[in-house]
């Protein structure tokens, strides 16, 4: 695969996504968190997978305060998952359809000023 530099004004790193090949899923895996997901992505998600909005929200989704999550699974203990990282292969399974956040991912604004905590959160910066 041919490298791709991504950059974003205000941050002070580039993203290799070549790097997503090799990577294993960093970005989703490791401690428990939240997947964020607005109700159009959950329509898309929930289309994607053939299911209605109302089945896809009772098996992957969990309501946290007013917003939802996509569901986590547990890989070992202090280590999760989306609940659509396969394992197997080591890749989103809903990957065109995935929420904001996973798109967005590595520019979040928690890593403007923490340039370690993205390096060793994604093997693509540099």
């Amino acid at each position: 695969m041919k490298d791709s530099f991504v950059q974003k004004e205000g941050y002070g790193y580039s993203f290799n996504s070549s790097a997503c090949t090799d990577c294993g899923g960093h970005c989703c895996t490791g401690e428990s968190g939240y997947i964020w997901a607005k109700y159009a992505e959950i329509e898309k998600m929930a289309d994607f997978v053939n299911l209605s909005t109302e089945e896809f929200a009772t098996m992957y989704l969990r309501k946290v305060k007013h917003r939802y999550s996509l569901r986590e699974k547990i890989l070992t203990e202090d280590n999760y998952a989306c609940v659509f990282f396969d394992d197997s292969i080591k890749r989103c399974s809903i990957y065109p359809v995935r929420p904001l956040q996973c798109c967005t991912f590595p520019f979040w604004e928690q890593f403007k000023t923490n340039k370690q905590e993205v390096r060793d959160e994604c093997p693509g910066i540099i």
